[in-house]
């Protein structure tokens, strides 16, 4: 099938040419044709399915513009959110929709004022529901009611803020709801709130034919050293890097900088203008490694990223999978780099106990040792706290110097 051969306008075939599209995803062939004729969805499918483009090429379609807010659409971060948004300005550029984001860490009275003349609201549930209480939004004539990447939604406890965000919307709509996998708390939902409802659901296993993943072995005080010799040698196109908090990933962003790697920090303690400006940068290529946590990395859709590399290790499969999900996409090639250091054993068992994973141990290669140092995140406005390189217990080479070197690391994990 081809998106020509779908109930869409010329508005949005027009569009959707233009930015490339010609053939749908499975998910998108499958949800695109159910959502036009008025059903409410429950999707589930693997990260990079084309989610987006799934809810939101139909619902461009069946909006009037200009008759106000007509589709709520909820994201459990604002960099989804964002992403979300961007989306579907794309695809309704010949349709004039105004859609519009609300989330926090910026101004409200902007957001008032671009509410009163929108057509398509892109929320994270709190700040959307400040919204609904002050009514500044009104819900009364909204056809389409949205939950992206619900499971993340409600693991980051924004259950009761969504529960009380259906209540304000009228009960004759479509809900349409996008999930990774289907929690308990999910499913309660679907039998109070969805009617008629079409399961949709694609494959969720990790294709080895795209997606390459592989570990290596290393002692804490070597890791850091390893992580510039695989940015270095790998030399990727975008590469994604995953930390476990935000003064590990402040910490690693800044010392990959002072090695002469173009890298950035994301992570929740930035303000939201920052965030926006390092995605920008990411996208446009003007760096080309970023550091993330997990929230702040949730659902981003970035084009061309070709390495994911854990430098923490994630606790569940789960987590592991959304992690990786960020490259190979839709066809394109991508590795996935775990680095394992003594402390990260117990997190990788955890993650090995999905038998559909296929993560190969690497050798461990001969690599020059870096200076690292330890550098505290603090307001962004004031200078970050900074102390001595770490040496001995701490992430990284510490102490002075490069000198070629093969890490010993005894015993190391083993399967």
């Amino acid at each position: 099938m081809k998106y020509t051969e779908m109930k869409l306008g010329a508005p949005i075939q027009r569009a959707i040419q233009e930015i490339g599209f010609d053939e749908p995803t499975p998910i998108q062939e499958q949800a695109i044709p159910l959502i036009l004729e008025g059903r409410d969805v429950l999707g589930q499918s693997e990260t990079g399915s084309g989610k987006t483009a799934a809810f939101g090429l139909p619902i461009l379609e069946k909006i009037e513009p200009f008759k106000g807010v007509q589709a709520l659409i909820l994201a459990p971060t604002r960099e989804l959110a964002e992403q979300i948004y961007k989306s579907l300005e794309s695809f309704s550029k010949y349709k004039r929709c105004k859609v519009i984001t609300v989330y926090g860490g910026v101004g409200i009275m902007p957001q008032v004022r671009n509410i009163e003349r929108a057509d398509i609201v892109v929320g994270t549930p709190g700040r959307t529901l400040y919204h609904l209480r002050e009514q500044n939004l009104d819900l009364s004539r909204i056809k389409f009611l949205v939950l992206d990447e619900a499971d993340k939604m409600f693991e980051m406890g924004f259950i009761d803020d969504v529960e009380e965000i259906i209540d304000y919307a009228p009960k004759e709509k479509q809900f349409i709801m996008f999930s990774a996998t289907i929690e308990r708390e999910l499913d309660h939902i679907v039998k109070r709130r969805m009617h008629n409802v079409a399961r949709v659901k694609t494959s969720t296993h990790v294709s080895s034919t795209n997606l390459k993943q592989i570990y290596y072995n290393v002692r804490r005080n070597e890791k850091f050293s390893l992580l510039v010799h695989m940015l270095k040698t790998e030399k990727p196109e975008l590469a994604l890097v995953f930390c476990s908090t935000r003064d590990e990933t402040h910490s690693i962003a800044r010392n990959l900088g002072m090695q002469g790697i173009k890298a950035s920090e994301l992570h929740g303690g930035l303000s939201q203008n920052k965030r926006n400006y390092v995605m920008e940068e990411f996208r446009d290529k003007k760096i080309n490694v970023l550091v993330a946590s997990d929230v702040a990395a949730r659902g981003l859709d970035i084009q061309h990223l070709t390495h994911i590399i854990n430098y923490s290790i994630p606790k569940t499969p789960k987590e592991y999978l959304h992690r990786i999900g960020r490259t190979a996409r839709i066809g394109h090639a991508g590795i996935a780099i775990s680095l394992l250091d003594e402390r990260d054993h117990d997190n990788f068992r955890r993650v090995l106990s999905d038998r559909s994973l296929n993560i190969e141990k690497r050798e461990t290669p001969e690599f020059e040792k870096a200076s690292m140092q330890f550098f505290r995140h603090e307001d962004e406005n004031r200078r970050p706290f900074r102390r001595g390189g770490f040496r001995g217990g701490g992430h990284g080479g510490g102490g002075e110097g490069r000198r070629p070197f093969r890490s010993r690391s005894e015993g190391g994990f083993r399967r």
